[in-house]
């Protein structure tokens, strides 16, 4: 049996995409968080999040819980993904995104990109909303159900 330690070792491009992430982290003027225009859509039990993203961009996008569509509407990009490796994709472009994945990647043209996803209690809250559909790291995505409700628990009294 392999141990998570083991299991990392097997994804040669998860270190690749967070050491590629701890990069942009130190380079001066980098940004973090929804840094680029983003449009929220919802209808009964569907949220649509669309980004536009500048040409000459690198990035890294979140860890996402669900599988979900993807629509690359404008522009091309190289994608880097444990799933995939290295990919370029140009408008138009569709695709389902594993859950889990995360990715890096580096926008040749301004891309327009459109994810959707579920959403039965029909939150409108974006912050609500991302806590249901995306991880903040790897390491709450590998905690477990029991260790990240313990965790989310602990950051609610600390506050």
């Amino acid at each position: 049996m392999l141990s998570k330690k083991d299991n990392q070792l097997e994804k040669p491009f998860r270190k690749k995409i967070m050491d590629f992430e701890y990069a942009l982290a130190q380079t001066k003027g980098a940004v973090f968080g929804n840094a680029f225009p983003l449009k929220h859509t919802f209808s009964d039990g569907i949220y649509v999040r669309e980004i536009t993203i500048p040409a000459g961009i690198f990035m890294t996008g979140k860890i996402h819980k669900h599988d979900h569509p993807n629509f690359l509407l404008k522009g091309s990009v190289t994608v880097i993904t444990e799933e995939g490796g290295e990919e370029y994709l140009e408008a138009p472009c569709s695709m389902i995104s594993p859950k889990h994945t995360k990715r890096a990647l580096y926008t040749h043209e301004e891309c327009v990109w459109t994810t959707v996803h579920l959403n039965p209690s029909n939150i409108t809250d974006i912050d609500k909303l991302e806590e249901k559909i995306v991880y903040e790291s790897y390491e709450e995505l590998e905690m477990g159900p029991v260790k990240r409700l313990a965790n989310k628990i602990w950051k609610m009294i600390k506050q």
